[in-house]
């Protein structure tokens, strides 16, 4: 199967799910290609991006108008037009979910753990911290206490004040053992956030966009619609995985990690197309003053280094 085949066969990957989450792959669209350019873009842009996709502007208007009853989008007219962007509170989340995409595996572990009690809270207060939590990437050590490896008390604090708990919970952190992995931590760990499960998640993953990355080693007939198209599929899946995904530290991963093997494809993958998806976005985004500005640096960190343009006429 040619490279273009695949991608096609992926879009009807996705045409297949029941329900097609548009707002979802809207989503993804802001973090992977709007926000690095602005943040803002006309509704008519948002057409042309999803038409590709199979979705149409009936549904593009319907996801749109729920994600900003859902404080995910906000909107301002322009004389007849319509432009959306992330709102505070969607940026903010967007910028949690989103890091964990494109910054990779987690640094060395200093073997602090932090723990939040949840047992002094009223029931309503503890259901909404846990599920504030658990987003994040806690998990449960046991009843009405969750733990993080990575995530500091101010972090948590931080998160709590946006989703306005009124009950502080008790936080606290570990110090350092000697290892610090012993084989009893490991088995918690493996029980606290069912790795096994995740596990499958990342091989289906890989399933699916292993043969893309395949075809194109073999013949790279990609056109730059279809590169922006294999992108936004690509960082889509990964990024639902991610979600998923409590961001332990290598320490405490096992030996055979099939997050590993998804990073390193996604990475491959992205550095491979997306110049090409840059080319079309850039003839297809537009804000009310024009073309919709060319991508920040911060874009160019994703993945540990892309290639810039001048880079590329360097080279040639």
């Amino acid at each position: 199967m040619t490279a273009s085949a695949t991608v096609d066969q992926l879009v009807e990957n996705f045409l297949q799910q029941r329900p097609i989450r548009a707002g979802s792959l809207i989503i993804t669209l802001y973090g992977d290609a709007i926000v690095p350019r602005g943040g803002t873009v006309w509704l008519g842009s948002l057409f042309k991006l999803l038409a590709p996709f199979g979705i149409n502007e009936r549904l593009v208007r319907t996801s749109v108008y729920r994600l900003t009853n859902e404080s995910w989008l906000e909107g301002d007219k322009v004389g007849r037009r319509s432009y959306y962007r992330l709102s505070g509170a969607g940026r903010r989340r967007f910028d949690q979910a989103f890091k964990r995409v494109y910054h990779g595996l987690q640094d060395d572990w200093s073997g602090h753990w932090t723990l939040v009690l949840l047992a002094p809270l009223e029931t309503t207060e503890r259901q909404r911290l846990r599920e504030e939590l658990e987003w994040l990437g806690f998990g449960a050590f046991g009843p009405g206490v969750l733990a993080h490896p990575g995530m500091l008390p101010a972090e948590v604090n931080a998160a709590l004040n946006e989703i306005e708990i009124t009950e502080s919970p008790v936080i606290m952190r570990t110090e350092p053992m000697d290892p610090v992995a012993p084989r009893a931590i490991r088995r918690q760990v493996h029980e606290s956030w069912n790795l096994n499960e995740l596990a499958d998640h990342y091989s289906d993953f890989l399933e699916r966009f292993r043969p893309l990355w395949q075809a194109m080693s073999q013949r790279d007939d990609l056109s730059d619609q279809q590169a922006f198209m294999a992108r936004t599929l690509l960082i889509h899946e990964y990024r639902k995985v991610q979600l998923r995904d409590p961001q332990l530290p290598e320490a405490l991963l096992p030996t055979a990690w099939e997050g590993r093997n998804a990073l390193q494809l996604t990475r491959n993958l992205y550095r491979a197309i997306h110049r090409r998806a840059e080319r079309w976005l850039d003839l297809h985004l537009e804000t009310a003053e024009g073309p919709l500005p060319a991508p920040g640096p911060a874009f160019y960190h994703r993945f540990g280094g892309l290639h810039r343009p001048e880079e590329e006429f360097e080279q040639a």
